[in-house]
């Protein structure tokens, strides 16, 4: 009995944070104060998801790393206990085929295999003269447009969702539709059935455009996902959610990061300055690199399961138990990038963990790199007189998806 009052007197003092936690509107930039307090004090710690179950939450980087590499630590989603993201994303997984975001190996290393081709390095460096030309064509068109211009409509969404198009093999003109669909799948503040629902009418577009690279096929992925199902190394199903998977991720990350990117530059100019006057491409990387660690878009955390018993930091991390693993937290890990909250360009930050870390980082990190280059390269450059047309407290934060996002920006020259 004695124990029992002892560890609800502990509970009580020390109650569970639910999780995903606010941003402090005065600092939209930083992970949540609670956040970093857990990093620093108690970095193998739990917290409270909408379902009510408290998973184990993870923040310190070499912690997620040492885990995330774990062959203990389990990426499928059926398993009971698994800590999703929302109700809608737990009954959609239940009917999810079999693709690289929800199988451990060996079936995720043949999945993966299967769409890795068209995201190495010299596959999407070959590509870079293309993402130029349509960054420049889209500059073109703001600076012959009105002003002020909203970047995220001008720049930011169009340039990922054209070349993302061009690779897979989707047409541009139908972009709306899958943007519309890929946000309704995506968002916290969707039920159930309109995340179903959405993700349906994806996997259903999708396995048309297949249909149609299955009679005639041409040079894009989706061919080439074509040929696998008449090859049988994969099914048409599988190749319609890869699609989608392939299709959402390719788009969202670059889309969310230039309007963001740009925003923290026209904050701190002396940086903006650095980037605008370099030469070198090699300047130019290393600050897509800073830029991706101190934004860290993917503020809802990686989610995992425990397969077996994992001892660490003193903790035992049971099998069964859901994981989630903050990575704003790791990128803002004083231990491994001191002062954190300070945006500089010329830090080695190629150790961050924007695109998450082991067997399932980011399948287009290569291409979301080479788009930022290209765009934080060229469009300072050539509108040097950037600025924001609206005071900052009025540029609004989009905070319900996977990734955050801006809702507009408005800027002027």
């Amino acid at each position: 009995m004695a124990d029992t009052l002892t560890d609800a007197t502990e509970e009580a003092a020390s109650p569970v944070p639910g999780y995903p936690m606010p941003r402090d509107a005065g600092c939209p930039f930083h992970p949540p104060a609670t956040v970093r307090k857990l990093t620093a004090e108690e970095p193998i710690s739990k917290v409270r998801i909408w379902d009510g179950s408290t998973p184990w939450f993870i923040t310190r980087h070499a912690d997620q790393r040492a885990l995330l590499t774990d062959p203990r630590i389990s990426i499928d989603e059926t398993r009971p206990g698994f800590p999703h993201m929302t109700r809608g994303r737990a009954e959609v997984a239940k009917v999810t085929p079999k693709l690289i975001t929800n199988t451990d190996a060996p079936e995720h290393t043949r999945l993966r295999r299967m769409v890795n081709s068209p995201f190495t390095v010299k596959r999407i460096e070959a590509l870079r003269p293309a993402i130029q030309k349509i960054t420049d064509d889209l500059i073109d068109a703001m600076l012959a447009g009105p002003k002020p211009a909203d970047l995220v409509t001008a720049l930011g969404l169009p340039v990922p969702t054209l070349v993302i198009s061009e690779l897979l093999g989707v047409p541009y003109a139908d972009h709306e539709f899958f943007h519309h669909n890929s946000t309704v799948a995506l968002s916290h503040d969707s039920s159930a059935e309109q995340a179903m629902r959405a993700g349906a009418a994806l996997s259903e577009y999708l396995d048309g455009l297949i249909g149609k690279k299955l009679a005639d096929p041409a040079d894009d992925m989706l061919s080439q996902l074509a040929a696998r199902i008449k090859a049988g190394e994969m099914t048409r199903a599988e190749a319609a959610t890869m699609g989608v998977a392939v299709l959402i991720a390719g788009h969202e990350t670059s889309a969310s990061m230039i309007p963001l990117g740009t925003l923290v530059l026209l904050q701190n100019p002396d940086q903006l300055a650095l980037l605008r006057d370099a030469d070198d491409p090699k300047v130019v990387a290393a600050a897509v690199e800073e830029l991706l660690r101190y934004l860290t878009i993917v503020h809802t955390g990686v989610r995992r399961i425990a397969a077996e018993d994992i001892e660490i930091g003193g903790q035992t991390i049971r099998a069964g138990d859901g994981i989630i693993f903050d990575l704003s937290a790791a990128n803002w890990d004083a231990g491994m990038f001191p002062e954190p909250d300070r945006v500089d360009l010329g830090r080695a930050a190629r150790q961050h963990q924007a695109f998450g870390y082991g067997p399932h980082q980011c399948l287009g990190q290569n291409l979301a790199r080479v788009e930022l280059q290209v765009v934080y390269s060229t469009l300072y450059r050539r509108i040097p007189t950037l600025r924001l047309a609206v005071p900052m407290d009025e540029i609004q934060f989009a905070f319900e998806g996977i990734a955050y996002s801006l809702r507009s920006l408005p800027v002027t020259w």
